[in-house]
């Protein structure tokens, strides 16, 4: 409790909601697993590859109409706080206008879409259920932008569990029925999961904004869910009319005039944020849809079978880089919140502040990233066989174990540039990082098989993290130490390694009995106690 009271008001409110998020992501993954577990049951294979081949026309709407102007709010806002309200309203006027034309769009041509774009008539049915969730997801994009502008998480937090909380309770009831009544269950069942869980989101968020309305001053009213942006109090030397006259998009103006739902003044800064980000989400989806049609044609070409490439492929997807990417829910929480929080420090001019943030992030990142090197290592193949019965999945993880480090590297120092308002180079270098894993996809698979394309995959992280970090070392004078935060480290974890394995040796005979998958994960838990009780005694030490 002292150590948590000693810290600032900023740092406290950064590590409360970092700590939501992260439990909110932590939660959800586990839902989602036994989720797809459940999906996996009742629509088979061949149902889940139809679902997901309905997903990427979805990410891509998504990223014109959501995801994109998301961000845009979440840095704006929280450089200019008191313009919130009115920049929430234009962006969100924006987001549901783009969303109704592309729902309207995707509902019209379902047919063509299919046919022409993903090579699969089967999904035609599907595409107009997934565009009709485009306005709820744009609504809810839009609401955590505007929590994660104001720095206030836990809308944001409790919407994801929501979201999953309604989709499976509904989807199960669904299931049951039918089961019960003896209907056959197909891909619909899916589809409209996901549409049932993007209504219950939007929903949570639509009844917070109603029952906790924004009010004037978010320092004064720190519990309201949706704050309003901090007031400057008035300048008395000032005359009336001419602070009548000030550019703000929020300020004390008649409520006729500051209930307006759109403002041309906040618009254009608003797009300026949002265009990068959305060429930037819309390249890397597109991308990464030309990666999935590929790869399986790619291992064809090595020597596999249609099956074989198939099955190696979903091997790789659908087993090993879940489990790579479950500990990325603590980066990307992390990363979220880092956004508008260094996005106001540069507004304020507190360089020094945001030199500490990268630090920080930089830190913490190569703590977990290492740790989940030898989590992967050590526990792959164990992994694997547990829970998905298959060795294969456990080798794939034992070699992106080494991708860890540099995967959440990228997210955080990009979501630091990205609030510095270096949107351009994000992207720029994203998609380069996209091309160079395209060309081991084009080039190494033929030759060395899906072995060729994890080659790839740790290449271009490796790149995208490193150029990240020029970036911002061009930008922002912070410090980082290689023993800090590589050497000690790791020289930790093969310590925690070794008391591990000493103190494995002591449990009793019949602990061997137990299942493997309990086992594993009591072994996992073990292992990451000593390292971060080695790393927190070597903090002590050194101050």
């Amino acid at each position: 409790m002292s150590f948590y009271s000693g810290l600032s008001e900023k740092k406290r409110a950064f590590l409360t909601g970092t700590l939501l998020l992260t439990a909110a992501g932590f939660l959800c993954r586990l839902l989602g697993f036994f989720y797809r577990i459940f999906l996996s049951r009742t629509i088979g294979a061949e149902g889940l590859g139809i679902y997901n081949m309905v997903h990427p026309v979805y990410g891509i709407c998504f990223a014109l109409c959501g995801g994109a102007i998301q961000t845009a709010l979440s840095q704006y806002i929280a450089a200019h706080e008191e313009k919130g309200h009115r920049v929430f309203r234009t962006g969100l006027c924006v987001s549901m206008l783009l969303s109704g034309l592309l729902a309207f769009l995707i509902c019209r041509y379902p047919d063509w879409i299919a046919e022409r774009i993903l090579m699969e008539p089967r999904c035609s049915p599907y595409l107009p259920v997934m565009g009709l969730s485009l306005p709820f997801a744009s609504f809810h994009a839009c609401a955590n932008g505007y929590c994660y502008g104001a720095q206030k998480s836990k809308v944001p937090a409790f919407s994801q569990v929501a979201e999953q909380i309604v989709r499976m309770t509904l989807v199960f009831l669904i299931a049951t029925e039918r089961t019960a009544t003896g209907q056959e269950i197909t891909v619909r069942l899916a589809v409209y999961g996901h549409l049932i869980g993007e209504i219950g989101a939007a929903s949570f968020n639509f009844l917070c904004l109603l029952l906790f309305p924004p009010q004037a001053g978010t320092r004064k009213n720190s519990d309201s869910v949706f704050p309003a942006p901090v007031q400057a109090a008035p300048d008395a030397s000032q005359s009336a009319p001419l602070a009548d006259k000030t550019s703000s998009c929020f300020t004390a103006s008649p409520p006729a005039q500051d209930t307006a739902p759109f403002s041309a003044s906040c618009f254009l800064p608003l797009m300026a944020l949002a265009l990068p980000l959305m060429g930037n989400r819309l390249v890397l989806n597109l991308l990464a849809g030309a990666e999935a049609v590929w790869i399986p044609n790619r291992l064809q070409q090595y020597g596999l079978s249609d099956a074989g490439a198939f099955s190696v492929y979903g091997v790789l997807t659908g087993m090993a880089l879940p489990f790579i990417l479950f500990p990325s829910a603590i980066t990307n929480s992390i990363a979220v919140l880092l956004l508008p929080s260094v996005a106001k420090d540069q507004a304020e001019g507190r360089t020094k502040s945001i030199a500490q943030s990268v630090a920080m992030a930089l830190r913490y990142s190569l703590y977990m990233g290492i740790l989940c090197i030898g989590i992967f290592v050590l526990f792959g193949v164990p992994l694997g066989d547990s829970v998905f019965k298959n060795e294969d999945a456990g080798r794939y993880m034992q070699i992106l174990a080494w991708l860890c480090p540099f995967l959440y590297l990228a997210t955080t120092m990009g979501s630091i540039l990205n609030g510095l308002g270096c949107t351009r180079i994000t992207f720029l270098q994203n998609t380069a990082s996209m091309l160079l894993r395209l060309f081991f996809v084009l080039a190494a698979i033929p030759r060395f098989g899906i072995y060729g394309y994890l080659c790839g995959m740790l290449a271009s992280e490796l790149f995208l993290a490193l150029m990240h970090l020029y970036s911002l070392k061009k930008r922002v004078a912070f410090t980082w130490s290689a023993w800090d935060m590589i050497l000690k480290p790791a020289l930790l974890l093969f310590l925690a390694t070794g008391i591990h394995y000493a103190l494995s040796g002591l449990l009793p005979e019949t602990a061997g009995s137990m299942p493997l998958f309990i086992k594993t994960a009591l072994q996992i838990l073990l292992l990451s106690f000593c390292y971060g009780f080695l790393l927190l005694y070597a903090h002590i030490l050194r101050r």
